[in-house]
């Protein structure tokens, strides 16, 4: 045996990142009542709504109801004035990615109607006059004969709806961060196993039916790899017809749950690294479910690191995987938030 070459076994690390881009959503209403006394206040006066919060910055609408900027002549030479509405961003040197929609709500339907709407996002930037939408003539919705005979005005109350959509830094997942983290498989040691079934004698052919699928084999290499089916099929508790056995539960492609049932545990490493070298946040709810069914340790706390990763975390919930976690399996996600705390109360000790 002197000069022989070790063996070693190795797998090969496919890399990729991911973008996402992560877009915060919020809404405001704004109620006028007594929308003939704020008329009467005079023209180029304006109210404004409460501040009000999306994406992390402030915001108001502002609402002139006797705008003299924005007039058109009746047709009779008088000039009627309109009311306008302006969205306003309110955070102090803020500069914000965002796009927006204005409307007003018409009362007998309870929906909005949309006048103002950036085509795309823009740029609002605190203290010039980006900080408005819109910036230009259209800011004039109607003039007020046509509000006062509208459905938009009903026991002199006026409401304004606004959607805001704020774009956010976007989120990029490096996929290498978990790819190859568990250790290759062992070698093949499938010879001595063989050798060892040939000393005892046993061995003979076997019929599987595995989801409708029937499958030939040789019962000495079953028995050689897996101990389950060792004792099945050659051991004392084996079934008196194991010329022909029919598998439930197990599809022909589920490869993981049939190395977790026979006990195939280099079969089931193989299953882990393929997972592990794939895993993002799409799939990562999915694959915590796998983990926690089949007894993965090692691939469940890789789950739980992504899973709680700030820069993840949103793009995770939004998958149908995470969904399916939350309603059926909650206390999966009870010991994501346990793993959190408790590595995060081990980094603050260390």
């Amino acid at each position: 045996m002197a000069g022989r070459t070790p063996t070693s076994s190795t797998r090969t690390v496919a890399t990729r990142s991911t973008c996402t881009p992560v877009i915060q959503h919020g809404s405001h209403v704004f109620d006028i009542m007594g929308y003939s006394v704020h008329k009467a206040m005079g023209s180029g006066l304006s109210i404004s709504s409460g501040i009000f919060s999306v994406g992390g910055h402030d915001w108001s609408i502002v609402f002139f109801p006797n705008n003299p900027i924005y007039s058109v002549d009746d047709g009779g030479g008088a000039v009627q004035p309109c009311i306008s509405v302006y969205l306003a961003l309110m955070s102090k040197g803020a500069k914000v990615l965002a796009s927006c929609d204005l409307g007003l709500v018409d009362h007998t339907t309870g929906l909005p109607s949309s006048f103002h709407r950036t085509p795309e996002p823009r740029e609002f930037r605190y203290g010039d006059g980006s900080m408005y939408f819109p910036q230009t003539t259209a800011a004039a919705f109607m003039d007020s004969a046509q509000l006062e005979a509208s459905a938009y005005l009903h026991d002199d109350r006026l409401t304004i709806h606004c959607d805001i959509a704020v774009i956010k830094k976007p989120s990029v997942f490096t996929g290498n961060t978990f790819a190859g983290r568990l250790e290759a498989p062992p070698p093949p040691n499938i010879t001595e196993h063989l050798a060892k079934l040939l000393e005892t004698g046993e061995g003979a052919d076997v019929t599987f039916v595995v989801g409708g699928e029937t499958f030939v084999a040789h019962k000495f290499l079953l028995a050689a790899r897996s101990p389950v089916l060792r004792a099945e099929l050659c051991g004392p508790m084996r079934e008196a017809a194991t010329q022909h056995v029919t598998v439930d539960d197990v599809q022909p492609d589920h490869l993981l749950v049939a190395a977790n049932r026979y006990d195939v545990e280099r079969l089931k490493l193989i299953c882990q690294g393929i997972l592990c070298d794939n895993l993002d946040p799409g799939n990562v709810a999915t694959t915590l479910a796998l983990a926690y069914h089949y007894n993965c340790p090692k691939l469940k706390n890789l789950c739980f690191q992504l899973i709680t990763d700030p820069n993840t975390m949103e793009a995770v919930k939004a998958t149908p995987g995470y969904k399916d976690l939350k309603t059926n399996y909650p206390c999966i996600l009870a010991d994501a938030l346990e793993f959190k705390t408790t590595t995060s109360r081990s980094f603050h000790q260390g």
